[in-house]
Formats: structure tokens, sequence, C-alpha cells
């Protein structure tokens, strides 16, 4: 069934995984959306090849220009860079949204950047990929998965709440909190998984010998464990940075946690670690199952 149209025009700055998933979106659900996209050359021929984007924009000005929502898909460096450009150009009364993966920082420049009767919602898909790029975009990437925003949900602003009506017609389930618990939050849940997986590669390839041994033994185990470690420094080098203080705090959390299982190897106390890593499982796969129901 065809929802009602929120936005008429829709400008994605940054047609990558996220930014290009977001118009395959939109074109599969609201298909009498125009949406104009800017990027490199390269990367938006391939975005409007995909059909992620209807109408290619040469700058940034013309891609802002007449948008009621502007969309932003860049790494946090790149977004706050683009931020002074598209408050310039944007329209009175638009929505400009961003999809970084650390808010404080990037809600503060915007904070100071939007005026003048446009509004800035900070806001984080958690639905990424280990690989990036225009060409692993797709349509369903968002569907059950969570979008946190920054704010409030009974927000008055009727843009909000169409961009919040947006995110569920395509599947997000949005999450409202602020800045500062988004942080905390994601770098427990994401920003310290990616460095894990990254760490246990590091251990894997320095045991490795010259028969390949101990990584001709590995099953299916080790290469679940191990998705995270194929997505690219270059995604996550500013989210590191912008997170550093909460990614520390995660990380020195989880070598206590280390300590402590090596301490017990022997123990019965490693039973309890166990136990406790089994209810956490299980209440993942149960939200999962909801979520999927």
């Amino acid at each position: 069934m065809p929802h009602s149209i929120p936005f008429r025009r829709v400008a994605i700055v940054g047609s990558g995984l996220i930014g290009g998933s977001f118009g395959l979106a939109l074109r599969r659900h609201f298909p009498d959306i125009a949406v104009i996209g800017f990027d490199r050359p390269d990367v938006l021929q391939r975005a409007v090849a995909r059909g992620a984007v209807q109408e290619p924009a040469s700058t940034l000005e013309n891609a802002v220009r007449g948008a009621d929502l502007v969309y932003v898909g860049l790494p946090i460096g790149a977004t706050i860079a683009a931020f002074p450009t598209i408050a310039a150009s944007a329209e009175s009364g638009s929505l400009i949204t961003d999809a970084c993966g650390a808010k404080t920082i990037v809600c503060k420049e915007a904070g100071s950047r939007f005026a003048n009767g446009t509004r800035f919602l900070g806001g984080h898909p958690m639905a990424g990929r280990e690989v990036s790029g225009i060409e692993n975009a797709d349509a369903e990437i968002f569907a059950g998965a969570p979008y946190a925003l920054i704010g409030a949900e009974d927000d008055s602003d009727p843009r909000v709440q169409a961009f919040a009506g947006l995110l569920r017609a395509i599947g997000a389930k949005p999450v409202w909190c602020d800045a500062d618990t988004h942080d905390w939050a994601v770098g427990v849940v994401s920003h310290l998984p990616q460095l894990l997986a990254v760490a246990l590669a590091r251990v894997v390839s320095g045991e490795l010998d010259e028969t390949g041994l101990p990584l001709t033994l590995a099953g299916k185990g080790l290469q679940d464990t191990l998705r995270l470690a194929g997505s690219p420094y270059g995604v996550w080098r500013d989210v590191f940075i912008a997170n550093r203080e909460n990614v520390s705090r995660a990380l020195e959390r989880l070598a206590q946690e280390i300590d402590h299982l090596r301490r017990n190897l022997s123990s019965r106390e490693l039973e309890e670690e166990f136990r406790a890593a089994n209810e956490l499982f299980a209440l993942l796969q149960n939200k999962q199952q909801k979520t999927e129901g």
C-alpha cells in the first residue's frame, strides 16, 4: 500500500552504502518523491545507474536548493565540513538530518549552523555492513533496524514527526535519545565490537605458521566472529576520533573482563560468566524474533 508523501524533494549528500540505501528505500516506498544526489562524479554516476538517485547535482548548493529534506550520508568530518554550505543553501522550512556514528560533536556543530527556519535532526541508522560503497547499498537495509534520533519522541515539529514516520515506513525502528547517551551506548554495542573483531583478527594472523595453521582449522564460528573485521578503516576513523572517550572506557571494561576470564579458566566462576553470556544472547535473540515478527 502506498504511503502518504512526507517530503516532495529529498537531497542525498553522500550516496555510499547508507545514503545510497536510503535513496533506494525512498524509491521503493515513496516513488513519487524526487531524489537528488551529490557525491564524487564517479560515485554519483553509479548511484544513478543503481536507481538510488534520480537527478545528479553538480554542486552541493544545487543539490540542497529546493529540497525539503536533506539527508547527509557522509563521514563525520565531511559532514561537519558540509554544514556551512548546506546551511547557506537550504530552503527555509527544510529538515536536515545526518547518519553519522557519533552524535555529540555533530549535533554541537549543527546547533551553531542551522537557523532561519531550517531544522536539524541528528540521526544514526544501526544498519551498516562490513562492506561500504553504493555497490553494496540495499533498499531493505533499514528494515527491522534501530534508528537513533537525537531528541524527544513527543517533538511537536511536524518535520521531525514526518521523518520519523518515513523511517517507520521503510522498516526502521526509531529510538529517541540525547547525543551523549547515544555515544555512550554505541560505544559499547557498535564501536567496541568493531575493535574486538580487529584485535581478534590480529591475534589470529599473528599466530599463523608456514602451513596456514591455525587458520586452516577455523570453522564458521571464527568467520561469524570476524565479520566486522572486513570493515575498512576509512569508515571508522572519524567515529573513533569523535567518540574516543566512550570507546576507551568500553575497551577498559573489556580488558577487565578478559583479565577476569584468564584468572578463572580453571574455576567454576567461568560457568557464571557463560551463564550471563547465554542470558544476554537469548535476550538478543528474543529481540530479533520480535522485530521480525
